[in-house]
This record gives C-alpha cells, sequence and structure tokens, in this order.
C-alpha cells in the first residue's frame, strides 16, 4: 500500500531532534525506515538520511529502485549497486559513502545521531537473511561529523506514542490476526500435528494479507504448543493437539512493517474442569492488566500487579516472559513494564499485554492481546476474543 506521508509523525520528530541539537539522523535497521519514511527494504542496506530542516535522502539498492519509488515518502532516491565491477566491496560500503557524501553535501557535518545502542539486527522484507551492521559502519562517521551522538533514546521515545496512521495500519494487522485465529478455530482437530496448526495460521495470512484492504506484504510467524506440550521459549514441534486441552498460539502478523503479538488458544473439545478453572483465574488477572491501562500509570506497577495475581493463583515467579511491552514497527519495542524499570503510560501508546503460567513438566496458559492508550483507558486493537471457550459462539 502506499500511504500519504505522515506530516504529524514527521514534524514531532523533527521537533524532537531540534530540541535535542541534531543536524541529521541517519538510520539504517529497516524498522527505522519504515518508521520515518515507510518504505520498507528487503535486504537491509539501505539508509535513510533525516535532515532537522530540508529534504531527507534515501539510498536504496538498485533492484528495489521502483519499490522505493512507489512506498516511501521521500522524493530524493540514491540507488547504489549490490555489485559493482569496480568497487568489490559488500554493497554497504557503497551505502555508507553515498550516506557520508549527502552529509556533506547538505552541510550536515556537524552533530549527527546514528543508532549507536539500538539493535542492529531488525526484521527487513527477507525476514530469513537479517543484515547485521558491525561497528566499524558506525565509526565511519567519526570522519565525516564534527560530533555523532546515539540517536537511539530520541527514536525509542519518538516511536512510543503513535499517530493516528500508525494505529490505522497495525489495525489492518489485528484483523486479519484475528481472521486468521478464526480459521484456525474452524479446522483445527485433535491428533493434528502442532506444526500443520502453525503452517494453517501463517499461510492463511500470507495468502489473504497480501491485498487485503490495500495491504502490499502480510506476513504472519507463530510458534504452536498444545496440552502438555504448552512450554514458555521452545519451539513448535510435531506433538499433537490435545482434544479437551488449550493448543496455544504465539502469533506475530506484520502487515507493511507494523506488527501485532498476541497469544490465542483453541480447543477442539470441552476443556478440563482443571482447565476450565485456570482460565478463569488468568483472564481475572489479565481484567485487571487491562484495568491499569490509562495515561500516568505506572508501567513498573502493571510487572507487579500482574506477577501478584499469578502468584495469588498459586505461581509465584511466573512467568519468566515479559509481560507486557510495546508494539509498532517491532514486534518488541519500548516501552517495557519491568519493575527494576521507570516510566509511565502516555496516550496514544500500544502496548502487548501477556500475562502467562506454565506447569511444571508441561501444561499452562497465555493470553495475550494489544491496546491503544486512550485519553481515560484503553482500547482493544484485536477482536478474537481472550476467553477462547467463547469462541465463535
Amino acid at each position: 500500500m502506499t500511504w500519504p506521508v505522515d506530516r504529524d509523525k514527521l514534524d514531532r520528530f523533527r521537533a524532537m531532534m531540534v530540541a535535542q541539537e541534531l543536524d541529521a539522523v541517519v538510520v539504517r535497521a529497516p524498522d527505522n525506515i519504515v518508521y520515518l519514511d515507510s518504505y520498507w527494504c528487503m535486504k537491509g542496506y539501505d539508509t535513510l538520511v533525516l535532515p532537522a530542516a530540508g529534504e531527507p535522502v534515501l539510498i536504496v539498492l538498485e533492484p528495489q529502485l521502483e519499490e522505493a519509488g512507489r512506498t516511501s515518502w521521500t522524493q530524493d532516491l540514491r540507488p547504489f549497486d549490490g555489485y559493482h565491477p569496480d568497487d568489490p566491496r559488500p554493497p554497504w560500503f557503497r551505502s555508507l559513502d553515498a550516506a557520508a557524501g549527502v552529509l556533506a553535501e547538505r552541510d550536515l557535518s556537524g552533530r549527527v545521531g546514528l543508532e549507536l545502542s539500538q539493535g542492529t539486527q531488525a526484521c527487513d522484507l527477507m525476514v530469513a537473511e537479517q543484515t547485521v551492521f558491525s561497528q566499524p559502519w558506525f565509526d565511519a562517521f567519526k570522519g565525516v561529523c564534527r560530533e555523532v551522538v546515539d540517536a537511539s533514546g530520541l527514536l525509542a521515545e519518538a516511536r512510543a506514542i503513535k499517530t493516528a496512521q500508525e494505529i490505522e495500519r497495525m489495525r489492518l494487522a489485528a484483523e486479519l490476526a484475528a481472521a486468521a485465529m478464526e480459521h484456525v478455530r474452524d479446522n483445527i482437530r485433535p491428533g493434528m500435528k502442532t506444526s500443520e496448526v502453525g503452517s494453517m495460521y501463517e499461510g492463511w495470512v500470507h495468502a489473504n494479507g497480501i491485498g487485503y484492504k490495500g495491504v502490499g506484504m502480510a506476513r504472519a510467524f507463530t510458534l504452536v504448543w498444545s496440552g502438555p506440550n504448552i512450554r514458555t521459549f521452545t519451539a513448535t514441534s510435531d506433538a499433537r493437539v490435545a482434544e479437551h486441552e488449550p493448543t496455544l498460539l504465539e502469533i506475530w502478523v506484520v502487515t507493511d512493517g507494523y506488527w501485532c503479538d498476541l497469544t490465542k488458544n483453541a480447543c477442539p473439545g470441552e476443556l478440563t474442569p482443571e482447565y476450565d478453572q485456570l482460565t478463569d483465574g488468568l483472564l481475572e488477572v489479565f481484567g485487571r492488566a487491562i484495568d491499569h491501562l490509562k495515561p500516568g500509570a505506572s508501567l513498573p506497577e502493571l510487572d507487579r500487579l500482574v506477577r501478584a495475581g499469578i502468584a495469588e493463583l498459586g505461581y509465584p515467579g511466573q512467568p519468566s516472559h515479559p509481560v507486557a511491552h510495546g508494539i509498532g514497527a517491532r514486534a518488541h519495542e519500548p516501552p517495557h513494564a519491568h519493575q527494576a524499570g521507570s516510566g509511565e503510560l502516555r496516550e496514544n501508546m500500544v502496548l502487548a499485554v501477556e500475562p502467562g503460567l506454565y506447569w511444571p513438566g508441561g501444561g499452562g496458559l497465555r493470553v495475550e492481546d494489544n491496546f491503544l492508550i486512550t485519553s481515560n483507558g484503553c482500547e482493544k486493537l484485536g477482536s478474537y476474543p481472550d476467553d477462547f471457550r467463547t469462541a465463535g459462539l
């Protein structure tokens, strides 16, 4: 999809750059380029130079020039070759040279922000061939700028507050995620391999999501466990779908670079009494967490109240995974709810909330959905029921 320029986002970001006295920001992480330019690159070699004032420049791998021309908000597109017979260096050297040339050309060689402490690996369109940039790439800018500073904090702070367009893009991911879960709910069968369930979900999103309301690219990624196979931090296997116990899907759906992060459950057959009781208790904890989601609410307190509720159910010290985090152009991004951290919720943040608990030896449950912080509370972005016992009724 070709999205119109998000002026609200760019004007706010540039005002933040001016406040930090930055002449320019140079980003190469694919999600930061999506955030500031809307272009989702194929290979991760592309670079965006965004001045505090004046037109940005997108340095784009030549085979992607046509795609960038359709989707990028930037008018000044400068292609570079993935391979050049007179320059046998890897392609990122050519994007680096071009970025340094833009800084010199635009007289932006004063105070320049780079992604110095942000993770250098992020999802591009190829996903499986992520491009990881090493220290020499960042060090090279010290030779062309008076001062290089870390812009990772600026990017994280800006990205935590979503614009109307970003929320619209995330709603598309949530719509596809819910529809795919309905497809799984209607087709899951006892004895089916959990890997088949994951394939069913991911295939539905990829097949139906591309072209959905103009979406250019839609992908889904899952981890699937069932009954006694439910554990955290384990891969999908050939374990079989249990008839009277939950099959749990850890889900990530991305549409044109924006994500949703969910955990949904399905059960072919009537739940056992033990799982009925567990579901009731976990949904009560989840409800308390949702009630906490409003502007000014403490992020550390959100972590504490979820973990305290799980302890009340008889599972102290759980879960081992985070219970809440931001989501947007990455599936996990700031803000993070952690007792050792700080901060509070603000309007137009989007948070994934995911309480879970797991039995020794296997089994357990998790629920998760994404919530937009509104002026007086929150709005759930997904439409699939958290109480999976009511799904389809």
